[in-house]
């Protein structure tokens, strides 16, 4: 027996076994279920993801001889020939070979008789948008009025391209990529049911190489497989298609973290041993850099636990605000390689452009998301104290070695002064704190100083920021410890915020100057004769003093 693809053996019969395009499936489901039958349905959207399948599973839905339903046996001869291609009531006609208006006019004829078996005659047109203008013309009037024996199935991957006319006579359905999970998770279970072992590396790989097409992503599956002689591995993979493997991009995210230039260019020169594309690892680099970035701020945006561990790992060992800036190295430097002497110079220099603009980084020992105990953030009213590591008191000097540096003894007299009022506000804004720092103990309110604790809290809306940012928080503790001169410990609950946070009192301050900015302005003589004489309007919400 002749070896059979798997896109082709593993094409959904039904809507059931139809992986994605719920949206689609639920529409036509119901549509199928109570009779609302319309004449002409228009699928749209990119190679591979389930336009002729769709089509296919439709007609078979339309001529079922257990009756017209959602769920067609699959097992009548009607269902049967349709999924072989031999049912003499549906047409597949490929536009792009017969765009002509003779080719239209053709079909159109034979549309007027009667089903030869079926129920009704389904016409499907695959890339509908290459017809001609005049073919378009020609099918308007069918279009619009077919026979009732007759349904229509257009699909196209470019729908600017079909006129209005025919647009405004069809349902429209646009069908979405598929997610790079729910590819992984399809491929997985076919490799199972195929009894062929794989590592879920590997997957993700092809998924992503799939671009959201799950035909392009079974064709590459059966590629890995030749490529492997019936196993699909991870390594394999990566040398099948050039890509740059995960070791790579963690083992520069570890220089990165540690500083080490020896470190990074160890893995240009490994990567240029094996003749890896540059521009494909910057491209990775990138997309790995937002999905740590990602890790700090919705780690449930992460729906793969073991990716979501591995960046929450990562997550801790660098702030967000250099995150930010390595992504754009990292696409900047991608467009720059066409400008570099050759890509190897150009892409180490964007490594050791990392390096010069990396910041002081927080410590990755102790402080990280996963530190503290469990993903929850600590339930509302629970205080969660972090690490104390740079605010820590001295320890007792050892002979031969000199004591840890730590806080300064004078402190600051202002940070000082509004610490002793519990003004945590005016604490914020006199520790000077910046970027992401600055944002998280802008959302903090006071709740108690007892020795050297302070009680914060966090609302319910806030809650991500204990598990995600443990190392700003640790940041903002040693900060205000070397402002007081002493060391301090900050403990941090969440629940609901009883008073007003900095944030809030700065959104209080900023809707009165704004305010008054407006009271100024309607009361300016000038202002009020524009109004007067030309109509016009004062735009408040851009109104502010100087």
């Amino acid at each position: 027996m002749s070896y059979q693809v798997l896109a082709r053996k593993w094409r959904p019969k039904s809507f059931d076994t139809l992986v994605g395009q719920e949206h689609v499936v639920r529409a036509l489901s119901h549509a199928l279920d109570t009779g609302r039958l319309h004449h002409a349905w228009l699928f749209t959207g990119t190679r591979g993801v389930g336009k002729t399948t769709i089509s296919r599973i439709l007609a078979k839905a339309l001529n079922c001889e257990q009756g017209v339903s959602a769920a067609p046996c699959g097992q009548c001869e009607a269902c049967r020939a349709i999924d072989s291609d031999r049912f003499p009531d549906y047409v597949e006609m490929d536009a792009a070979s017969n765009r002509g208006v003779d080719d239209m006019a053709a079909l159109l004829d034979r549309a007027v008789y009667a089903p030869v078996i079926g129920r009704y005659k389904v016409y499907m047109i695959d890339e509908v948008h290459m017809l001609t203008g005049h073919a378009f013309n020609a099918m308007l009037k069918t279009l619009e009025e077919p026979p009732e024996h007759m349904k229509f199935i257009l699909a196209t991957t470019d729908p600017q391209k079909i006129p209005v006319t025919v647009l405004s006579r069809c349902l429209q359905f646009n069908l979405k990529q598929m997610p790079p999970g729910r590819i992984t998770e399809h491929l997985a279970r076919i490799l199972e049911s195929e009894a062929v072992p794989f590592e879920p590396g590997a997957l993700r790989y092809l998924a992503h190489a799939a671009s959201g097409s799950m035909r392009d992503a079974l064709s590459l599956l059966d590629q890995a497989i030749a490529h492997g002689a019936g196993s699909v591995s991870e390594e394999q993979v990566t040398n099948m298609l050039g890509a740059v493997g995960e070791d790579h991009l963690y083992a520069i995210l570890d220089a990165m973290a540690e500083g080490g230039a020896d470190a990074l260019l160890a893995v240009a020169d490994n990567m240029e041993s094996r003749s890896l594309s540059f521009e494909a690892a910057l491209q990775a680099l990138a997309t790995l850099l937002a999905r740590v970035a990602l890790a700090q701020f919705a780690p449930a945006a992460i729906t793969d636990a073991d990716e979501r561990a591995r960046l929450l790992a990562q997550a801790g060992r660098f702030d967000a605000e250099y995150l930010q800036l390595a992504y754009q190295i990292a696409i900047h430097g991608r467009d720059e390689l066409p400008l570099a002497p050759d890509e190897y110079t150009g892409f180490t220099m964007c490594l050791l452009r990392l390096l010069a603009f990396r910041p002081e980084q927080p410590s990755a020992s102790g402080i990280g998301p996963s530190s503290g105990g469990g993903g929850g953030g600590g339930g509302s009213g629970k205080a969660r104290p972090l690490p104390n590591k740079t605010a820590a008191a001295p320890a007792a000097s050892t002979p031969g070695m000199s004591a840890p540096e730590t806080i300064t003894t004078n402190g600051n007299a202002a940070v000082t002064a509004a610490f002793k009022c519990g003004d945590w506000r005016e604490v914020v804004r006199t520790l000077k704190l910046s970027g992401l720092a600055r944002e998280c103990a802008q959302h903090c309110e006071w709740v108690k100083c007892d020795g050297d604790r302070l009680y914060l809290r966090l609302s319910e809306a806030q809650r991500h920021m204990l598990d995600v940012n443990c190392a700003v928080f640790a940041r903002i503790e040693s900060d205000l410890a070397r402002a007081l001169g002493r060391p301090i410990r900050l403990d941090f609950e969440t629940g609901i915020i009883t008073g007003q946070t900095p944030a809030q009192l700065d959104e209080l301050d900023r809707h009165e100057l704004r305010a008054q900015a407006v009271a100024a302005l309607e009361s300016d003589p000038f202002v009020r004769e524009l109004i007067e004489r030309f109509d016009a309007s004062l735009s408040e919400s851009t109104a502010r003093l100087l």
